[in-house]
C-alpha cells in the first residue's frame, strides 16, 4: 500500500535574518525525515510554508505579497496545505487569519517543530510558549556541505525600543553546552569546516558555563573557522576579546551593532551603552587583533532624530571605519516602544539620510579593500561565483568575498591566495601554488 506521507512535496519560502535561514533548514530537515520530499515548485507542492521575518516592513509586506499570490495555487488544487512559521505568524496571528483565511496552520519560532503534525492535526495555531525549546533537537537539511549554522541560544532579554523580536521569539534561553559541543563535534566529523554560532546576543550566552568558556570548549574539536552573531556593545568583555585573539580557529572579524552614533538617540533605543563606550571597546579590539574586520548596523530616522543626531553616526562612521555596514531607515513595529515615540521622521527624510549613510561607507569599504591588494590571504571556497561561472566564490577569515578563476576546486577546499585587486564589494586574487 502506499505511503501517503511519501507521496507528499513541500516548498518554504525564507525571509529575513540567518536564523530564519537555520530554521528553515530544521523544517526540511523535520519534513523530510517524515517522509515527505521538497520541491523547487511551488505550484507542484503539497505543502507551502512561509518562514517569516517581522525586524521590518517591507519584509512582512514581501511575505503578504507573496501568500495573496499563493492563494491562487489553493484554488487550483483545494487539498494543499499552507502554513505560516517565523516571527511575523507570532506576531500577527489574527492579522493573517483576517487577511488569508485560506492559510492552515500557523507556527511561532519556538514551534517549529510541530511542522511535522502539519498533515495530522486539527491544531491551526501554534504559537505558545514553548519552555522546551532549549533542548529541542533537530534532524537538519544544511545548504552547504562545509560551512554550518548551529543555534546556541534562543529569544532576547534586551527589549531594544525599536525592537520585535523579544515578542515574537520570547525570552533567552540558552542551550545546553554539551549538545551545541556534540552537534558541532559531529559537523567536524561529517567533514564541515566552518560553524557560526547563532544567537540574538551570543555574548550574554549562560547554561553550564558562560560564552567565553564555550568558545574555549569548541575550540578543542578542531574546526578550520569559526564564527559567531550578533554580539551586543554592551557585553563584548575584554576576555572575549582574548579569546577571539587566542583561539585558532576563531575568526578575525566581529559583527558589532552600533545603531546610532548619537548618545540621545541610543537612550531612546534603549541600547544602553554611549558611543564613547562602543569606540573604546573598538580601538581595544584593534589594538588586540591589528586585522580583524569590524561591521556594524546603522539605523537612521529613529523617533526624534535630528540633524545633529544624524551628522554624529555620519562622524562615528567615518571615525571608526567598519569593514562594512548593514544600514536601514527605521520601520515603525506596532506593540514596540519607539512606536508610541514623538518624533517620527518623514519617509523622505530616511531616504536621503540612508543614501548619504551608504555613500559615506561605501568608500571606506572601497579603501579598506583596497589596502588588501598584495596580501596573503586562506580562502574557503563556497562554490561559482553568482555573476561568472568562470569564477569560484571563496571568503576570507575577515568575511571578505575573493574571486579567482575556477579551476574546478570543490566547496569546502581551502586555498592560499594573493589579493590582486580591492573592489567595492570583494576582491580578487590568484591562487598560490602550494
Amino acid at each position: 500500500m502506499l505511503d501517503l506521507k511519501m507521496s507528499k512535496s513541500f516548498f518554504i519560502y525564507t525571509y529575513g535574518c540567518q536564523m530564519n535561514v537555520h530554521d528553515s533548514e530544521k523544517m526540511l530537515g523535520t519534513l523530510e525525515k517524515a517522509g515527505y520530499a521538497a520541491t523547487e515548485r511551488p505550484d507542484q507542492a503539497d505543502l507551502i510554508i512561509f518562514n517569516t521575518c517581522a525586524i521590518r516592513a517591507k519584509a512582512e509586506q514581501k511575505f503578504f505579497s507573496q501568500l495573496g499570490r499563493t492563494k491562487l495555487l489553493k484554488r487550483k488544487n483545494p487539498h494543499m496545505k499552507i502554513a505560516v512559521a517565523g516571527c511575523v505568524a507570532q506576531e500577527s496571528q489574527e492579522e493573517i487569519r483576517k487577511r488569508a483565511p485560506y492559510v492552515d496552520v500557523v507556527l511561532g519560532p519556538q514551534n517549529i517543530h510541530q511542522v511535522r503534525n502539519i498533515f495530522s492535526t486539527p491544531r491551526q495555531i501554534f504559537i505558545e510558549e514553548n519552555p522546551g525549546i532549549a533542548l529541542q533537537e533537530y534532524e537538519m537539511h544544511r545548504q552547504s556541505l562545509s560551512r554550518a549554522w548551529v543555534s546556541i541560544m534562543y529569544g532576547c532579554n534586551n527589549y531594544c525600543s525599536y525592537c520585535i523580536v523579544p515578542y515574537t521569539r520570547g525570552r533567552e534561553i540558552s542551550r545546553p553546552s554539551k549538545n551545541i559541543l556534540a552537534e558541532i563535534a559531529d559537523l567536524k566529523a561529517r567533514g564541515y569546516r566552518e560553524v557560526t554560532l547563532l544567537g540574538q546576543n551570543v555574548n550574554s550566552y549562560r547554561s553550564d558555563r558562560d560564552f567565553v568558556q564555550l568558545l574555549y570548549k569548541i575550540g578543542l574539536i578542531g574546526l578550520d573557522r569559526v564564527r559567531f552573531v550578533t554580539s551586543h556593545p554592551r557585553d563584548l568583555s575584554p576576555a572575549l576579546i582574548q579569546a577571539i585573539d587566542e583561539i585558532p580557529c576563531m575568526c578575525e572579524h566581529l559583527h558589532l551593532p552600533l545603531q546610532s552614533g548619537s548618545n540621545g538617540v541610543l537612550h531612546r533605543m534603549n541600547r544602553r551603552y554611549t558611543y564613547a563606550s562602543y569606540r573604546e571597546k573598538v580601538f581595544k579590539i584593534r589594538d588586540h587583533i591589528p586585522d580583524i574586520a569590524i561591521t556594524t548596523d546603522i539605523i537612521v530616522g529613529f523617533p526624534g532624530e535630528s540633524e545633529r543626531d544624524y551628522e554624529a553616526t555620519i562622524h562615528a562612521v567615518e571615525e571608526l571605519r567598519f569593514d562594512g555596514i548593514f544600514g536601514f531607515k527605521y520601520s515603525e513595529r506596532k506593540g514596540t516602544r519607539a512606536a508610541a515615540l514623538d518624533g517620527q521622521v518623514p519617509e523622505n527624510l530616511k531616504t536621503e539620510r540612508i543614501q548619504r549613510l551608504l555613500k559615506t561607507q561605501e568608500l571606506i569599504t572601497l579603501k579598506r579593500n583596497q589596502s588588501l591588494e598584495g596580501s596573503v590571504q586562506e580562502i574557503l571556497i563556497e562554490g561559482p561565483s553568482d555573476t561568472d561561472p568562470e569564477m569560484l566564490m571563496g571568503r576570507t577569515r575577515t568575511n571578505k568575498i575573493v574571486n579567482i578563476r575556477n579551476s574546478g576546486e570543490r566547496e569546502g577546499t581551502m586555498l592560499t591566495v594573493r589579493i590582486r585587486k580591492g573592489r567595492q564589494h570583494s576582491l580578487d586574487g590568484d591562487v598560490i601554488p602550494g
